[in-house]
């Protein structure tokens, strides 16, 4: 793999000032593409000691190009903003990273109204608002990539993390529809659920396990997506820790519930194997053949 296979081509990467963010923008600049960095300022921060700007500081410093970005992705008009300076500054935009999010552990039943959109906002939202700016621009040039981010937890829950995981639900949803609406028209969309260390995940991770999972080892993934001559669409990939899977959603066949108990009913399903689908309809489809099978008419 050529170590400038991203020349010439820009990116735009949210919350790319630490962790996981910070890592995509090194890497995807290291590779040739220029990136906006993304990342929110805190109250009283100079430009320069962001860290946006320092993200930014780091890719000039090693003769890449980069320009620093403040907003704040939970602001509706964030994308549109972004799209509009990257292309004032580099005349193109061939690469989206919705990567910024928060998460806050707290059980359901504890967890006030507006902690749960806060979480959500960020988690889901900053993921919708960047997409929804360079979805069209991308469909009009016919070319482009987008690589939203999910979480194990938005696939299976975790206890104490309801906002988070239902935000990341959220953000596979909404990608499975838009690899679907892409068509030809070569636009890409994955979702990616790193592993990685940062300010999120530190509280569960040891020293050793930090180094495992260096936020670096996720980088290299989201730069091959980028790649022009990448083929993957449409995928939720999870990696960290220099590990890659894939997951999938899948349902068993049918069994005819109107003919026996539920508690039947569910035994059976535990011992069929899962069936997979490329969308809802062919899940609707598959369902309607399962009716006649299972219950023809009269």
């Amino acid at each position: 793999m050529s170590e400038r296979d991203l020349d010439g081509l820009c990116a735009i990467v949210t919350g790319a000032g630490k962790g996981l963010g910070r890592a995509y923008a090194l890497e995807l600049a290291r590779r040739g593409a220029a990136v906006l960095v993304n990342n929110r300022r805190h109250p009283g921060e100079a430009d320069a000691d962001t860290s946006a700007g320092q993200t930014v500081a780091a890719i000039r410093t090693a003769g890449g190009r980069a320009e620093a970005n403040w907003d704040d992705v939970c602001d509706p008009a964030s994308g549109e903003r972004m799209l509009a300076q990257a292309l004032a500054c580099f005349g193109r935009v061939d690469i989206a990273v919705a990567n910024a999010g928060v998460a806050a552990a707290a059980a359901f039943h504890k967890t006030t109204l507006p902690e749960f959109h806060r979480v959500f906002d960020a988690s889901f939202f900053g993921n919708l608002h960047l997409s929804h700016a360079v979805w069209p621009h991308f469909r009009a040039q016919k070319r482009g990539v987008l690589t939203l981010t999910a979480s194990s937890a938005g696939l299976y829950g975790v206890h104490g993390m309801a906002a988070y995981a239902a935000a990341k639900a959220a953000v596979i949803g909404l990608m499975r529809t838009l690899a679907i609406e892409a068509g030809n028209q070569g636009v890409r969309v994955n979702v990616v659920a790193p592993y990685g260390y940062s300010q999120m995940t530190a509280p569960w991770m040891d020293e050793d396990l930090a180094r495992r999972f260096d936020p670096a080892r996720v980088a290299p993934l989201i730069a091959a997506l980028a790649r022009p001559d990448c083929r993957v669409h449409g995928e939720v990939l999870l990696c960290g820790g220099g590990v890659l899977r894939r997951a999938q959603v899948g349902e068993n066949r049918g069994v005819a519930f109107a003919n026996t108990g539920l508690d039947e009913s569910v035994a059976v399903l535990r011992d069929n194997a899962l069936e997979s689908f490329g969308d809802a309809n062919a899940e609707f489809v598959a369902l309607l053949a399962d009716a006649k099978r299972l219950m023809p008419p009269g």
